[in-house]
């Protein structure tokens, strides 16, 4: 029995291997190599042009990055206190019309990417929206909402209210008990449904360059044109950064969430 354990543990630590580390190997030897043919295991023509070419365009690609984390971050936060709001509505409230407001969370998952942007990109037009930073994060927020939404109605659902209202029974406030009892117990989805519409928003391409016009400009508009065109070295470089940076971003919110959540647990026992 133990064997069989063990051997299915080698077998799901293989996996992980071949399925994550091992793509993310051969994208960090794609940085440093000019040529690499098939079908060698092994590249042929090693070079540090594309990190040079990085390095070169330091200042630049700094702006671009805190321009992308900037509107990721806004999306994000946006899309948790929405989805949090309307998760609330959707498990603990009976109301006409619930029924369509549900299936017009989930509406965004149904239509292609491509209709979706070119209407949009109509409507912002015809809004003054189209091609401003504000376009693109609401366009993002859209796309971000039905993630976050059903992310926090699986929360909701699971810590219920029934902590909040005996809350209410001891004399808090609406406020209060939400904040003190259930906020808590919700950061772990918090944090979820904030990673998801992070990832979301700061990985979306041909949204972004439709509706910002080539004027916004953000991490995947400069990186996937590389892609397209074949500098598989540049491009892995650009992603390294792109997978650095994200790991970094969400370390920091991570700490930030426990920490938070830390204090309210001393307060709230104090």
């Amino acid at each position: 029995m133990r064997k069989k354990r063990v051997t299915v543990t080698n077998m799901v630590l293989s996996c992980f291997v071949f399925t994550i580390i091992l793509p993310v190997v051969v994208m960090l030897l794609w940085t440093v190599t000019e040529r690499w043919a098939w079908p060698d295991l092994f590249p042929q023509v090693f070079s540090m042009r594309a990190l040079a070419g990085i390095f070169q365009k330091g200042g630049t690609l700094t702006r671009i990055f805190l321009s992308s984390i900037m509107i990721s971050s806004v999306v994000a936060v946006l899309s948790v206190i929405i989805g949090t709001l309307t998760a609330r509505a959707l498990v603990l409230y009976e109301f006409r019309g619930k029924g369509l407001i549900h299936f017009l969370t989930v509406l965004p998952f149904m239509v292609p990417a491509t209709v979706f942007a070119m209407g949009i990109q109509i409507t912002f037009i015809k809004m003054g929206l189209n091609n401003t930073v504000m376009g693109v994060a609401v366009s993002h927020l859209i796309c971000s909402l039905p993630y976050a939404v059903r992310l926090m109605m699986d929360g909701t659902a699971a810590v219920g209210d029934r902590l909040e209202e005996q809350a209410r029974v001891l004399g808090a406030s609406a406020v209060q008990a939400f904040v003190r009892v259930t906020l808590p117990l919700l950061v772990p989805v918090l944090l979820s449904a904030f990673s998801m519409s992070y990832i979301v928003s700061f990985s979306q391409y041909f949204l972004t360059l439709l509706i910002g016009g080539g004027q916004v400009k953000t991490f995947t508009v400069v990186m996937v044109p590389y892609l397209l065109s074949g500098e598989r070295n540049i491009a892995c470089a650009y992603s390294v950064i792109f997978l650095g940076v994200t790991l970094a971003v969400f370390g920091i919110f991570e700490k930030i969430a426990d920490r938070w959540s830390r204090n309210l647990d001393t307060e709230f026992y104090t």
